[in-house]
């Protein structure tokens, strides 16, 4: 590879348009920026997760780190899927390695009954938050391909296997660090 970031900034942006992987460009403001945003603002919610569960007192530090770094690489291929339309990097390999990561997590877990509130630790807050971006992200990429159709059906599998993904793994990681799940109660202005 060669040195493809050696200038960070080109001057070729400040009028409003960004340049695609496949040299067309397009508004700041297009759909599939705003997706390629969303995508990376979820990527980075990763990073800050990884870096949390670094600092927690999880015993399977490891096993996360690993997970999380394969889907911040599926992220940034997903990208390159956005930047350069009709491109196919993603494999459906990655959608069957969350559903089976589901499964395992999921195994361990108490069958759910009530609705759960993004809150308890500060690392499952952040898989909520992760979570919830995620969603954002394959509201994005829909558009895009309503649009355009174009996106590849892997990339929104997915994203739409990730949120689920995130919600499962924002359980584990509660449980993992002692907390207990905090539940939505139905009517709580009855008990003001």
């Amino acid at each position: 590879m060669g040195h493809r970031l050696s200038k960070i900034y080109t001057r070729t942006g400040d009028s409003g348009t960004t340049g695609l992987g496949d040299g067309s460009r397009v508004a700041k403001d297009d759909l599939r920026i705003a997706a390629l945003g969303d995508v990376d603002e979820l990527n980075a919610i990763i990073g800050v997760l990884r870096a949390q569960i670094t600092a927690s007192s999880i015993v399977e530090k490891a096993e996360w780190d690993k997970s999380l770094s394969l889907i911040q690489h599926w992220l940034f291929d997903l990208g390159g899927e956005v930047c350069i339309p009709n491109y196919n990097l993603l494999q459906p390999v990655c959608v069957e390695f969350l559903e089976k990561d589901i499964d395992r997590m999921n195994e361990d877990l108490p069958m759910l009954k009530e609705f759960i509130l993004p809150s308890g630790t500060l690392v499952c807050s952040y898989a909520h938050q992760a979570r919830a971006v995620c969603r954002r992200a394959e509201r994005s990429l829909m558009t895009v391909n309503t649009r355009d159709q174009n996106i590849q059906a892997t990339a929104l599998q997915l994203l739409n296997r990730l949120s689920d993904w995130f919600f499962v793994a924002s359980r584990a990681l509660q449980r993992a660090e002692g907390g207990n799940e905090v539940l939505w109660q139905k009517n709580i202005n009855e008990t003001i």
